[in-house]
């Protein structure tokens, strides 16, 4: 992100991180579906990208399981505040952190869980293609929102256009740039799901 999309994001969100998920209570299945087609492997590293109030930390530590990791990185520092109040890191670690200058190692992650993300930054190829370098080869990510993008547009009262960076025809060209495989895509009312696999190379 550059810094005018790190300061209107914090704004955005900073506001919100107190009731984050009382405002939408029901959203569990959801997130627990998208972590199921991450195909995480027992003991391996969760990275929750974007985190907010790791709302999906409990079952992303449940995928990995006891000698699993679960690291959430977000650059709101009331959204890691608010996880931090709610017990989060009984799960795993929380790092305020830009998603665009992660502070991990290559390959590290086993798969990557960004929920909400990619329409909240102004250079999604450079943020996907760090979050490709982070992930190890064959690892996958989970864009995600528990809603899709027609209901989510008709909550705050806009209308979906043919730029949006989340339809098929846009993200899966930007995945493809960034080192990613577009393997499935949903956007039904009941869920927004793109699921990608980091291919062996990145493309430049």
């Amino acid at each position: 992100m550059n810094d005018r999309s790190l300061r209107e994001t914090r704004e955005f969100f900073a506001a919100k991180a107190a009731t984050w998920e009382e405002k939408y209570p029901d959203d569990g299945p959801a997130f627990a579906a998208a972590i199921a087609g991450m195909a995480l492997p027992a003991g391996g590293l969760a990275l929750d990208a974007g985190c907010g109030t790791g709302r999906a930390f409990p079952l992303l530590r449940d995928a990995v399981g006891a000698a699993g990791r679960v690291v959430g990185v977000d650059v709101t520092p009331e959204m890691i505040r608010s996880a931090r109040e709610r017990g989060r890191e009984e799960y795993g670690r929380l790092l305020v952190a830009d998603v665009g200058r992660l502070p991990l190692r290559d390959g590290v992650a086993d798969g990557v869980l960004a929920s909400g993300l990619i329409s909240h930054v102004l250079r999604p190829v450079a943020v996907l293609s760090e979050l490709a370098r982070v992930t190890r080869p064959g690892g996958r990510m989970a864009l995600f929102h528990p809603v899709g993008r027609a209901v989510l547009a008709a909550r705050r009262g806009r209308t979906l256009t043919p730029d949006d960076v989340r339809a098929e025809h846009n993200l899966r060209p930007l995945l493809d740039t960034a080192g990613w495989t577009l393997l499935d895509y949903h956007d039904t009312e009941e869920r927004y799901l793109a699921l990608a696999r980091r291919r062996e190379t990145t493309r430049a």
